[in-house]
């Protein structure tokens, strides 16, 4: 398979374990690889064989503003269901949903959480 990368989608949400980060808010960065066979758009140079690289950050923009979730593992688990739900040529997708303002009290640089989904 052929892996098309769209990275530092950057979208503010509501999601977190403590009340701050749900009343607040915060920004998010999330980066896809979307697992495709991209010989028939090549060889016919036709959008409709591929992913439409601006409607699927439109659907990862969608999930982080979306309903609030506790934890970026849940976050990761629902783009990559809607990405696999809306785009029937991805064949597997790995989601990494960056968190760079995590309430944590430590010098660092955010926590990540990546995870790979296939098609069943």
């Amino acid at each position: 398979m052929d892996i098309i990368r769209i990275s530092g989608i950057r979208s503010y949400g509501h999601h977190g374990a403590l009340p701050e980060e749900t009343r607040l808010g915060q920004r998010f960065t999330v980066s896809l690889e979307l697992e495709v066979d991209t010989r028939p758009a090549a060889a016919s140079d036709d959008l409709k064989l591929t992913v439409d690289y601006a409607s699927a950050i439109r659907t990862v923009e969608e999930q982080l503003k979306g309903k609030p979730v506790y934890l970026i593992e849940t976050l990761a688990q629902q783009i990559a269901a809607r990405i696999l739900g809306t785009f029937l040529m991805v064949k597997a997708v790995t989601v990494e949903v960056h968190k760079p303002f995590a309430p944590v009290a430590a010098d660092f640089d955010g926590i990540s959480v990546r995870i790979r989904r296939e098609r069943a």
